[in-house]
């Protein structure tokens, strides 16, 4: 099992003057703290327009940050945003080479299509075609930072010349694959591409057990075609995150930003918003009031997975590590979560949880490995590779600009 921990740069209303500066600072911070811990991943979401929710729109100018001020941490794009109209594949291929550089290789490349019609909208995109969009442009971006030169492409959603896309990520062919992942058709998905599953769904262990499966199944399967150069076979699954030795302590620092983040999702999907007016946490706070299942009462009833004591969390860790989930990304800064708080539960993690799992895990990685490495052989032969071209069938790109005549022409 390893660990991550999740930012969508979360800012509730009311806002002061300095709370977006504040909310990139102390999430920087909070990496430094789960590096010095010994938390594997920090994954930075990329959503646009969503006031409250998502103050994330440049994830990579956060892993930017967090790559110089740490050491070992992985910088995850948890997502990015991959098709043409939002961020054109050329310069997400550019982008993730740059980052990788500059962080040792450390990145780790999940990509998807955004979700709610106020950010799809803002790009043009129409929600019935963001699938096959992002499929394409994630393919292309394998080969752009694989391929010397990229061989050019004509294609649904976008077309590119031929051009030796740099700079090339440290890790070759490319970082490591990762596709969101909400049920459990997204998940046959990204079995059958060959990539991680990031499931950014809060689920019960029996749920768990039935995606790990369906991943699992299908990457062994002859239906595994591989869309990068290399197969990632991993499933990550995103928890609460809220320590403290006195559980009703936990529960009081983290619950309400677990709950709210919930609301938020839904929010973003099913409720009509005036951009610049938006009422999320006004309105959570009027249906928490109102409801009282949702009430932040104390009782043990009330606190989600990874809300509570070390060995709460321990035995939260080791059910789902037994269902075969290979990573745990940690939702703690969500809400009104405290600064503090963050850091303090982050600091009880790696002191009292972490230990137990990161003993085994080498081993276990490497049974894994050799489980899958048949089945990912045969996967990487179905797949259909780009023709790479020669230098005798690389195109001369002319300096000089040509009428219908091949005469030279001036501007």
């Amino acid at each position: 099992m390893r660990f991550g921990v999740f930012y969508e740069l979360q800012m509730p209303k009311p806002w002061s003057a300095d709370h977006e500066h504040r909310i990139f600072k102390e999430a920087l911070e909070q990496i430094e703290v789960a590096d010095r811990e010994g938390i594997d991943c920090a994954w930075a979401t990329e959503h646009h327009f969503l006031e409250e929710y998502a103050h994330c729109s440049a994830p990579e100018i956060l892993l930017a940050a967090a790559a110089s001020r740490t050491k070992r941490i992985r910088l995850g794009h948890g997502i990015r945003h991959v098709i043409a109209k939002t961020n054109h594949p050329a310069r997400v291929a550019e982008m993730l080479g740059a980052l990788d550089l500059v962080s040792d290789g450390r990145v780790e490349f999940g990509f998807g299509e955004g979700s709610s019609r106020l950010e799809l909208g803002g790009f043009d995109i129409r929600e019935a075609d963001k699938r096959p969009m992002a499929l394409e442009a994630a393919e292309q971006i394998a080969n752009m930072m694989a391929m010397s030169p990229y061989p050019g492409y004509e294609g649904a959603s976008f077309s590119f010349p031929c051009r030796n896309v740099l700079p090339k990520p440290l890790q070759k062919p490319h970082p490591p694959m990762w596709m969101a992942c909400t049920n459990r058709e997204t998940i046959r998905v990204a079995a059958t591409l060959g990539v991680g599953a990031l499931a950014f769904s809060f689920l019960e262990p029996e749920e768990t057990k039935k995606w790990v499966d369906i991943y699992y199944e299908t990457i062994k399967s002859d239906k595994c075609m591989p869309i990068g150069h290399a197969v990632n076979a991993n499933i990550a699954l995103v928890s609460g995150f809220s320590l403290h030795h006195n559980r009703e302590e936990a529960i009081r620092r983290g619950q309400e930003g677990f709950e709210f983040f919930g609301y938020a999702i839904r929010a973003m999907r099913t409720q009509d918003f005036r951009p610049g007016l938006s009422r999320l946490w006004e309105l959570f706070q009027e249906r928490k009031s109102g409801e009282r299942e949702l009430k932040l009462g104390l009782d043990v009833m009330t606190a989600a997975p990874g809300i509570g004591t070390p060995s709460e969390m321990r035995e939260h860790i080791r059910e789902y590590s037994k269902l075969g989930v290979d990573q745990m990304i940690f939702l703690q800064q969500a809400g009104n979560a405290r600064h503090e708080h963050i850091c303090e539960s982050l600091e009880l993690f790696g002191c009292e949880v972490l230990p137990e799992f990161a003993a085994v895990r080498e081993e276990a990685d490497r049974r894994k490995r050799g489980e899958l490495a048949p089945y990912v052989e045969a996967a990487m032969e179905r797949k259909k590779w780009m023709p790479a071209l020669t230098p005798e069938t690389t195109p001369i790109v002319e300096a000089l600009a040509r009428d219908l005549e091949g005469k030279v022409t001036t501007t």
